[in-house]
């Protein structure tokens, strides 16, 4: 074990030419980062889990209730053993095979149920309530950190003169601010990290864990070798956008569909302008270039900047997304009346409110025969499902 740890905080990969662990120790004069330091992060996060849960409970919820959202969720399907055991055991989403066959042995026509699958599918989806409950968390986490970031940061030099995040590297002293920003910082992204095997699944989850092991990674590496400076600046950064993408989501839950459109689009101008714009133009030059001239490559910089470039290429892929929403949003009728958050069920991702599923039924499976078609007509005013009718939180 000792030999492990000895290579994996082998000297000439985390630090510049000719300096030391031992140049970094703490003295009376000066305190440097110190790895054991993020240790504090994961009990922290788990405490910041519980605060959490508490928040949504006692402040999230009275408000969402306040602003006449309900709690509860879709229609429940009936209960039934046999689609219950396909349902768990077998598939969610029957062929038309499948179909025919639990017809035969229920005796219920084919579009019976179809509909309740997709009855079955939106139980498990979570309320409106508890989708506002989480976008106030984020809200209300993301708006104290971001304000906290700014406070603090229009005070250092480096915030208006990037050099100054290289001057005098690696021996920056750590202030208590920095400290305490990049601990509450770790903390959240190690709930949201965990939280999300939890959290209302949204399709791209793949791309969402990306993104936290990207931050995790980044801001334990930029700790690490003291590069705390420009990884202030990229946290700041970071927080904006986030800010008003949960307070659009509000709004949209709250059925603020003007309030929502204008929190979106200026969601949409600062994401774009600050992930394609700023972020390059200031972050990624002063890493890469800056840098460079200052202090040189070393190999723990290298990685540090294909972290910095792969989140570059997480910003492309979000901004391809937003615009390809609000495109589609306004060429759907008249552009007063779209819904930025709910455009179209083959864009969904984390710039929407939840990532609700397809549920349009494939077209050979619409119509199964003529033969049903007296039975379904009974079924009309209760089969919106199966006609594409939004779901409930679309409206």
């Amino acid at each position: 074990m000792a030999g492990i740890l000895a290579w994996f905080w082998n000297e000439r990969f985390w630090l510049p030419h000719n300096v030391t662990w031992a140049d970094l120790k703490n003295t009376d004069e000066a305190t440097f980062p110190q790895a054991e330091d993020l240790y504090l992060a994961c009990p922290l996060a788990f405490c910041i889990f519980m605060i959490r849960l508490i928040f949504e409970r006692f402040i999230a919820r009275p408000c969402a209730m306040g602003l006449k959202i309900q709690a509860n969720g879709p229609q429940k399907a009936q209960p039934n053993a046999i689609l219950e055991k396909v349902f768990t055991a077998i598939t969610k989403h029957p062929d038309e095979k499948r179909l025919e066959g639990l017809s035969k042995q229920l005796d219920w026509d084919v579009r019976t149920i179809q509909r309740w699958f997709r009855q079955r599918r939106n139980q498990e989806k979570p309320s409106t309530l508890a989708r506002f409950c989480e976008s106030m968390w984020r809200f209300t986490f993301y708006l104290y950190i971001f304000t906290y970031g700014v406070r603090f940061l229009k005070k250092t030099p480096w915030l208006w003169n990037t050099k100054e995040c290289w001057y005098n590297y690696p021996y920056q002293p750590l202030t208590v601010d920095i400290h305490y920003y990049y601990i509450l910082e770790l903390s959240f992204y190690l709930s949201l990290l965990f939280s999300q095997f939890t959290d209302i699944r949204r399709k791209d989850f793949l791309i969402m864990f990306l993104h936290h092991v990207a931050t995790i990674s980044l801001i334990i590496f930029s700790y690490v070798n003291n590069m705390a400076r420009v990884g202030t600046l990229v946290m700041c950064l970071h927080d904006a956008a986030d800010v008003l993408i949960e307070a659009a989501k509000m709004a949209n839950y709250a059925k603020c569909q003007i309030l929502c459109n204008l929190l979106f689009a200026m969601f949409a101008i600062l994401f774009i302008s600050s992930r394609l714009g700023v972020y390059p133009i200031w972050i990624l030059n002063t890493t890469l270039f800056e840098s460079w001239e200052i202090v040189g490559p070393y190999p723990s910089w290298w990685v540090f900047n294909l972290l910095l470039i792969l989140l570059q290429l997480l910003h492309s892929f979000w901004s391809y997304l937003i615009v390809k929403t609000a495109c589609r949003a306004i060429s759907k009728g008249k552009v007063g009346k779209w819904n930025p958050l709910h455009v179209s069920k083959d864009d969904r991702s984390d710039i929407e409110s939840s990532s609700d599923e397809d549920d349009i039924p494939p077209p050979n499976q619409k119509h199964h025969n003529s033969a049903t078609n007296g039975t379904n007509k009974n079924h009309g005013g209760t089969n919106g499902y199966l006609t594409g009718t939004p779901y409930p939180d679309e409206h």
